[in-house]
């Protein structure tokens, strides 16, 4: 059976699915660096508040916009993990390959997903 890199992926693809993926680290990166700095930003405004801003009906809470920077943190660690095992596949030659089963991730797939690691029907029973 031929693999991925010898059939599908040419040079030109294999650069610009690379491109992407360091694109998508940048961007990731810069996410991650704002999200840390919201929550902290959130801390310090609710230790120099006294009120109770929980019940304040002025719109959101500080509880809840931390919340929401906390969940795009986390979301965004995973991405940039993923991101980041797909740059190491690239660089050990083992890209396009699925984790499970070691069949090939069909080329559509890692246009729209770069960082994929399963194939379609994989990523289907394991529900990624």
């Amino acid at each position: 059976m031929a693999t991925l890199m010898q059939t599908e992926l040419d040079p030109t693809t294999i650069t610009e699915l690379r491109g992407r993926l360091a694109a998508d680290l940048r961007s990731i990166t810069a996410v991650i660096e704002t999200s840390k700095e919201s929550m902290a930003a959130f801390l310090a405004a609710r230790r120099d508040v006294e009120i109770d801003d929980e019940h304040d009906p002025e719109g959101s809470t500080l509880a809840m916009q931390y919340s929401e920077s906390s969940a795009l943190l986390e979301h965004s660690r995973r991405h940039l993990d993923q991101v980041n095992a797909a740059l190491a596949k690239l660089a050990n030659g083992t890209y396009g390959s699925c984790e499970l089963c070691g069949n090939d991730i069909p080329l559509a797939r890692l246009e729209a997903r770069p960082f994929a690691a399963h194939c379609v029907r994989c990523a289907q029973a394991v529900g990624a």
